[in-house]
């Protein structure tokens, strides 16, 4: 998975401390977040013109491509934790056992408590 921002590696500094994951390509505009066991990756890549998504969907503005969903042991840890990291809540929140967080580029993620 690939998400455009303004600034790949700003991005990718951002989910690298937020999963706990190193940062293991860092090129002009392009950057790459795995875990140790290099099962999966986020790639970053800078993206002119770069347009922010709006949460939640509004007619007539930049909406989001996808968003991702983490599974926490607990919720208001992680979210403070998000937060921390450079994360922001999003003013709508849809679910009790969800909270809708932005990242530093507007991309919508979930963290949740699988119940």
């Amino acid at each position: 998975m690939v998400l455009d921002a303004p600034d790949a590696q700003e991005l990718a500094r951002f989910y690298a401390r937020l999963l706990d994951w190193k940062i293991t390509t860092d090129e002009p505009g392009w950057a790459i977040v795995a875990p140790d066991d290099g099962v999966t990756y986020l790639g970053f890549q800078t993206s002119k013109g770069y347009v922010r998504p709006v949460w939640p969907n509004a007619d007539g503005s930049q909406q989001m491509m996808m968003h991702l969903d983490l599974e926490v042991g607990d919720l208001h840890e992680a979210v403070a934790r998000a937060v921390e990291t450079g994360a922001t809540v999003a003013a709508y929140q849809p679910q009790d056992n969800v909270r809708v967080m932005l990242d530093p580029a507007g991309h919508p993620f979930c963290l949740y408590l699988d119940e």
